[in-house]
């Protein structure tokens, strides 16, 4: 199973994962994205390697 992590502290609410995502897993929730559905990851890693601020972990 896939765990998405993002660390609400660095996240800016850029929404650049909410942009990348393939399958729209983040939504903004406070100005901050939130992961909705990590069953349901890809684990293209697009998220990680696109937040600007370095906010999102995908661990396998």
């Amino acid at each position: 199973m896939v765990k998405i992590i993002v660390d609400q502290a660095k996240c800016n609410g850029c929404e650049t994962c909410v942009n990348t995502c393939p399958i729209s897993e983040y939504e903004m929730k406070n100005g901050k994205s939130t992961p909705t559905k990590p069953d349901e990851c890809l684990v293209c890693r697009a998220c990680e390697a696109q937040c600007p601020q370095g906010a999102i972990q995908v661990i396998e």
